[in-house]
């Protein structure tokens, strides 16, 4: 069982940048980060694999987005730039085990999932 704490969300308006963190109790996970608006279903945003070699996005974050990994650290990071009211969302890291091999973008890929950090981009 691995543990997955999010941190990093607030408050930004428009064009403003934000950087979220994803601390996991343990290492080696292929980590995926996910959003999920009110009354909306929860979508992928990009994942990351265990080497921190490849990295994958979806089409709305694409360019905008970065996905990285800190191993020493046990940290996820996502750089948020250029932020959109559509942005807003509460955001979720999520861990998958290492012998499953590397994800893409469904929830049922996902083994484990952080509480969420809520991100608000004003307009």
């Amino acid at each position: 069982q691995v543990q997955l704490v999010e941190s990093g969300g607030g408050l930004v308006q428009a064009g403003g940048s934000l950087r979220l963190s994803c601390v996991a109790s343990g290492r080696g996970y292929n980590v995926g980060w996910f959003r999920q608006a009110p009354g909306k279903e929860r979508n992928f945003v990009a994942r990351i694999s265990v080497s921190g070699y490849s990295t994958y996005y979806s089409d709305s974050v694409k360019g905008r987005f970065t996905i990285s990994r800190d191993n020493a650290k046990n940290t996820v990071y996502l750089q948020m730039n250029s932020l959109k009211p559509e942005d807003t969302a509460v955001y979720y890291c999520a861990a998958r085990l290492p012998r499953r091999g590397i994800p893409t973008s469904g929830l049922d890929e996902y083994d484990y999932w952080g509480q969420g950090t809520q991100v608000t981009v004003s307009s």
